[in-house]
């Protein structure tokens, strides 16, 4: 996520982040993390004490950990959002973050009820905050990510003809490009923060890959192949949100009518925001239903924690397998049939 900053909402725009509403690394709590932080940091680590008790063969108390972790992962989204309406002003994102919390209990619930298929999708989610969580919380490594993207998103603006130059963002690193360093001409500036890197993307198909039982090398070629084409989708994404706001183009009147009136938004951000939270949030959910689909043609085995999903959100057993048909086979590809090895 690109963040935009005009020199009317400073204060706003110094919270950054997405996965986290705080402006700097996760630290310990005794540090000033926020509260939130800190319940992130919890619900993962509860995740993988679950996962260790159970492979440990303690059922019980293993059922017990994790529906605690997803209770306080639920918790953990419902905290962000005030974060995601009043300061990200995105729809689609605060109406995540309030389901999380009743699903994420349902989940909790049945796992404890005996529903031990879940373990594979509390594994995923474990593994995707293994992934995501330490990025945040080393600077050296939050640094180089986020400087990194912007880097690389200047240089894709270059090969349009836009070269704006890189300076210090809101968050202290060189990633806010300078289509006017001074706010004072048009008062849009973006910059790019750790949301923007698309780590949080590829920390989703990190773990339901990592997750699954299957051959290292059908996962390292499903990996290979998620990551590339989230960091070029993502990298078109922050060429578009970084050239859109600045030069207005979305700052039609009546666009900006409506968005004042009816939406809550500040009239110089509206290209901002229909650039980010609404085409590009959109187009994103796209892309992750597109992405996945390319990762179950390697990998099918991802189908078990998607069939979770699915069951924790309908009430109802999918067989995704069955119904894809053809476009799926059980051991990627190789053999004619057999059943797919996992974790239920």
């Amino acid at each position: 996520m690109i963040m935009w900053s005009s020199a009317t909402t400073a204060s706003s725009a110094a919270v950054v982040g997405l996965e986290s509403a705080a402006s700097g690394p996760l630290v310990p709590a005794a540090l000033g993390v926020q509260p939130a932080d800190a319940l992130a940091w919890i619900s993962i680590a509860a995740f993988v004490a679950a996962l260790l008790v159970r492979w440990r063969g303690v059922a019980g108390p293993a059922r017990s950990l994790g529906a605690a972790a997803w209770v306080a992962f639920g918790t953990y989204w419902l905290t962000m959002v005030p974060y995601y309406y009043a300061e990200v002003q995105s729809p689609l994102q605060t109406i995540l973050a309030l389901a999380a919390l009743p699903l994420c209990t349902y989940a909790g619930y049945l796992l404890f009820a005996g529903r031990d298929s879940l373990f594979v999708l509390t594994k995923a989610v474990a593994i995707m905050g293994l992934i995501y969580l330490p990025a945040e919380t080393i600077p050296v490594v939050r640094e180089w990510l986020i400087e990194t993207t912007a880097t690389q998103a200047h240089f894709g603006m270059e090969l349009l003809g836009y070269s704006p130059g890189l300076g210090e963002g809101a968050n202290g690193y060189e990633s806010r490009f300078d289509f006017d360093p001074d706010e004072t001409v048009t008062g849009r500036t973006t910059y790019i923060i750790m949301s923007c890197t698309g780590l949080g993307s590829m920390a989703i198909f990190g773990g339901l890959i990592a997750a699954v039982k299957a051959s290292l090398e059908r996962k390292a070629a499903a990996f290979a192949l998620a990551i590339s084409v989230i960091w070029f989708l993502n990298l078109v994404r922050n060429v578009f949100i970084g050239l859109a706001s600045p030069w207005g183009w979305f700052q039609h009147d009546r666009l900006v009518s409506f968005m004042t009136t009816y939406m809550g938004a500040e009239a110089n951000r509206v290209s901002y925001l229909v650039a980010h939270n609404y085409i590009s949030q959109s187009l994103s959910v796209v892309a992750l239903v597109g992405i996945t689909f390319l990762v179950i043609k390697i990998l099918p085995e991802v189908l078990d924690p998607l069939e979770e999903v699915l069951f924790v959100l309908t009430g109802t057993e999918y067989d995704l397998e069955r119904a894809l048909g053809d476009d799926v086979r059980v051991d990627g590809g190789t053999e004619v049939g057999g059943s797919r090895s996992n974790d239920r």
